[in-house]
């Protein structure tokens, strides 16, 4: 005989929207949907649920509050009884904590595990969606600065002496090599796909910051601009340690994103127009 099953407790279909907008749960409504007919029993259930989310670190007061409720009791009278108004942590918290052998709960745990892991996914893809950005921006305003580099005088046999001098104000003294050994980089490994957003961003206002004060301050001489470029490093550091943040150099490499980079360089060749037949490439409107 197969085991009965049931289908996932309908959790949007109760949630109420408040005055500023926020998302919220009656218990009252909640209890029901989870199988209990008797409040005692789905109070104790909640108690427990509030207790455990204390020991995970989240304050249960933010997530369980205490209400009154009016409710209809017949023939137009109402009584007023105890209700809690929940968030959505709390009912997941309520059904971790309930009776299992409750079809309702069993159903509303593993409705959640899906839930919290497609909601995991969904943040995941979208910090690598920033971080791709990040990265892509990184490029061209490397772009800028190297055209504003030579601008001043820095030729390009001499650009990769000038990036290190960034490097060297930013990350405490160490060369782009030394970085890349400090966090396990390897050798054909670009230094930039390894980072994630907190050190690309970092490393983005230097590169930024030098373009302008190159620019700016019509900086002449690849002497001066080299040494430019390692101030604006140093004062960046600077910053973050005013702010308390982690060094840069202390920031754990992450997965290389170039397959994303390399992703999103197929998708922007094939929205590219066919070449025309002079070998122009055709204009997009």
């Amino acid at each position: 005989m197969s085991e009965e099953k049931i289908a996932p407790p309908d959790f949007e279909s109760i949630k109420q929207i408040s005055p500023y907008a926020t998302e919220f749960w009656s218990a009252r409504d909640l209890a029901p949907l989870l199988g209990y007919s008797e409040w005692r029993n789905f109070e104790v259930a909640t108690k427990r649920a509030m207790t455990s989310c204390d020991q995970v670190g989240q304050k249960s007061v933010d997530h369980f509050v205490a209400v009154n409720k009016l409710i209809q009791v017949g023939k137009g009278a109402k009584r007023e009884v105890k209700d809690y108004v929940l968030s959505r942590f709390a009912c997941y918290m309520i059904a971790q904590n309930g009776d299992p052998r409750k079809l309702q709960i069993a159903s509303a745990q593993t409705y959640f595990a899906v839930a919290a892991r497609e909601n995991e996914l969904r943040q995941l893809k979208d910090e690598q969606d920033e971080r791709l950005k990040l990265r892509l921006r990184v490029t061209e305003n490397n772009k800028a600065l190297a055209e504003a580099a030579y601008s001043a005088g820095v030729l390009t046999a001499d650009f990769g002496k000038f990036q290190n001098a960034g490097y060297h104000g930013l990350y405490g003294g160490l060369d782009m090599d030394e970085i890349k050994t400090k966090k396990g980089v390897g050798d054909r490994e670009n230094l930039l796909d390894r980072m994630g957003r907190e050190e690309l961003a970092a490393n983005d206002f230097r590169i930024t910051q030098t373009e302008a004060k190159l620019r700016n301050e019509g900086i002449v001489g690849k002497a001066k601009a080299t040494e430019a470029h390692k101030e604006v490093g140093k004062e960046v550091r600077s910053a973050i340690e005013r702010i308390g943040g982690t060094m840069p150099e202390e920031v754990p490499a992450e997965p290389t994103i170039k397959p994303l980079i390399d992703q999103h360089q197929r998708r922007q060749k094939k929205s590219l127009p066919p070449k025309t037949d002079d070998g122009e490439q055709g204009k997009l409107f």
